[in-house]
């Protein structure tokens, strides 16, 4: 029986690990070529596990020729890449570029979107795509969402999942999220991993870098490794992406009490702390500032005032992810990447679940 092809997107954001914070700390560059190496890699484990199409959107820094142009060499046909096709989008070089790329891609239905970039391209993507899951590749600057991890390990278990080699309830992640709501104005915004609520009154050049411009953070997760400002929380009231609930923390650079954060790599920043303790899901928060701005996952995005203060409620209805290392750990439980000796060049073309689980193996004859 002849099997439904199967077709995912990939979404690599140009201008991710490019941002202001290479200027004003340490951080590194993540290239257009770093980001190509990425999705061979990708390509080659999507075509080792039966993926057969892929979307990809054009872009004005080269990514999408390159790989366009790679697609035709000794490396891709001996990988099996899977066929590209491409998007050619009207670009504006902003966010509006993802957000159009993640629309066209949940309208020709692909089972899967392996997204490149930061805290905030995710956040974009996750936007409009609903239920399609994500596969999270980090190549921004202060990642906290999609975690650090080899792409090719990241492409076996997206393959995996759309092939149907591995069950939703083992491969998928439900994340949580941050609601800004603010009714007079139509507001509803998402954020993945953080809402900072900052005195700074206008949006200006978004990343904060300073941490007596900080007065109030609400959190999803927290973890002590974290770059960013989810690591206040992390280092003083961690709270773990399994958790139903997340954190929120209030500051003052006159507090008695001061926590060095990470703020940026290579930035070191003191804040002072008032409070900190659970965020419960579905409970609406109002802000502790008249007016400022909300920065959404590092970014500022949202300038309020008395009149028009948002709420922040913790929400556990946020984008699905794959787990790579719950997936990968029953790949290898059922032994989903073994190779039949007839078919050494595409070990995995065979139907989806048909494994050696319910095979009666000897170890003494492997």
């Amino acid at each position: 029986m002849s099997r439904a092809p199967q077709t995912v997107g990939i979404i690599a954001n140009p201008a991710s690990g490019r941002d202001v914070r290479r200027l004003t700390a340490n951080a590194g560059l993540f290239s257009s070529t770093d980001k190509v190496s990425v999705i061979q890699r990708l390509l080659a484990a999507f075509g080792a596990t039966g993926i057969d199409r892929v979307l990809m959107p054009t872009d004005m820094t080269g990514i999408a020729a390159a790989v366009l142009k790679n697609s035709h060499g000794r490396q891709a046909r001996s990988s099996h890449w899977p066929a590209l096709e491409f998007l050619d989008l009207t670009l504006r070089q902003s966010v509006e570029d993802t957000r159009l790329a993640a629309r066209w891609m949940a309208e020709r239905g692909v089972a899967l979107i392996a997204v490149l970039g930061g805290d905030g391209t995710h956040k974009a993507v996750a936007a409009e795509v609903g239920d399609i899951p994500l596969l999270t590749l980090s190549t921004g600057t202060n990642n906290a969402f999609p975690e650090l991890r080899e792409a090719t390990s990241a492409g076996l278990a997206g393959g995996l999942f759309v092939s149907g080699r591995i069950p939703p309830g083992i491969a998928l992640r439900r994340n949580k999220r941050l609601l800004v709501r603010e009714p007079s104005r139509g507001l509803c915004e998402m954020a993945l991993v953080d809402v900072a609520v900052s005195s700074l009154p206008f949006v200006g050049a978004r990343a904060i870098s300073r941490g007596t411009d900080l007065a109030e953070v609400f959190v999803t997760f927290a973890e002590p490794q974290s770059i960013g400002i989810s690591a206040l929380c992390g280092l003083w009231f961690p709270v773990s992406r399994q958790a139903p609930g997340g954190a929120w923390m209030r500051l003052d650079a006159r507090s008695p009490e001061a926590l060095l954060v990470p703020l940026a790599p290579g930035l070191l920043q003191g804040c002072g702390v008032l409070a900190a303790g659970s965020l419960e899901p579905g409970v609406a928060h109002r802000l502790c500032l008249a007016s400022g701005t909300l920065a959404l996952d590092g970014e500022r995005e949202i300038e309020f005032n008395a009149h028009d203060r948002p709420t922040v409620t913790l929400d556990a209805g946020g984008p699905l992810s794959i787990d790579v290392n719950a997936t990968l750990a029953h790949a290898a439980q059922q032994r989903l990447l073994a190779i039949g000796r007839e078919h050494p060049q595409h070990p995995l073309n065979l139907e989806p679940q048909d494994t050696l689980e319910n095979k009666n193996v000897d170890t003494a004859d492997r």
